[in-house]
């Protein structure tokens, strides 16, 4: 069979579009998995750093934890910071999936330190200011010793949390919550359940005016705040009417009981 030049001209072609197409997939695929990887570096930078903050309860030094907090809270916006470089010129949302489980991490821990010093919810607006990085473009300022220092050029790089990654990490964060109330009651401290347990209403209602209509993983989230928002009040209501019949040093024993008995009722109905 004799080809014509018109004919493997559009052969040649329709190969040089496949490579295109095959080097523009592979390159896609490894940026995502390059982005689930420091996703994953986030998530568990992110978890020391809740695992950290919760000493609070029992440790006297509770400005050096909150020190201690802030370096490593600074280590994971690093990371944020490589993501954001990653996904210049690229839509966020394609490789949202690879992403949001760091994201949510890093809300509840920046969260939960923000709560432990404001006893206040920070908002998705603050956090995303912490979220803008900026560098300075040296190397025209090593090739150039005189140049004026003003001429620098300033790169800047930024990564937005959405609001939907923002309640997903808020709602992680009632669990958070829930456990410092047990703790802080483990230590004597009975003034602390209270003010969590008032928190995590405000949270619930504002949970709950979204309801059905919101993302499905955020309806979803609903019933696990439910349950830290049951535990804490059942921690208020004990402390309460039997405070001062249980031993302290017992309070956290009881009320971690009272806690699975609760999981327990919900579970079979």
């Amino acid at each position: 069979m004799i080809q014509t030049p018109g004919l493997i001209s559009q052969q040649g072609s329709s190969t040089f579009l496949l490579r295109a197409f095959q080097l523009e997939l592979d390159t896609r695929h490894d940026k995502y998995e390059r982005l689930v990887k420091l996703s994953r570096d986030i998530t568990i930078e992110s978890k020391r750093t809740i695992f950290l903050l919760h000493r609070i309860t029992s440790d006297p030094n509770g400005e050096e934890i909150l020190n201690e907090s802030e370096a490593k809270l600074e280590a994971v916006r690093q990371k944020i910071k490589q993501v954001a470089q990653e996904l210049i010129g690229e839509d966020m949302y394609q490789f949202h999936r690879a992403i949001s489980p760091g994201l949510q991490e890093y809300v509840e821990a920046v969260s939960f330190q923000y709560f432990i010093k404001t006893r206040s919810l920070i908002s998705v607006k603050e956090i995303n200011k912490q979220l803008i990085f900026t560098m300075e473009d040296e190397e025209e300022e090593t090739n150039m010793p005189s140049s004026n220092p003003h001429d620098k050029q300033l790169y800047t790089w930024s990564l937005k949390v959405t609001p939907v990654d923002y309640l997903l990490g808020v709602a992680d964060l009632t669990g958070e919550l829930m456990r410092m109330c047990i703790n802080s009651v483990g230590n004597g401290d009975i003034d602390t359940p209270f003010e969590l347990s008032q928190f995590l209403r405000q949270i619930y209602d504002g949970f709950s005016y979204i309801g059905n209509t919101g993302p499905y993983e955020v309806s979803k989230k609903l019933y696990t705040l439910k349950q830290s928002l049951a535990k804490v009040e059942n921690a208020c209501y004990t402390l309460k009417v039997r405070g001062s019949e249980i031993p302290k040093h017992m309070l956290a024993d009881v009320f971690s009981t009272k806690a699975e008995m609760i999981d327990r009722e919900e579970g079979l109905s």
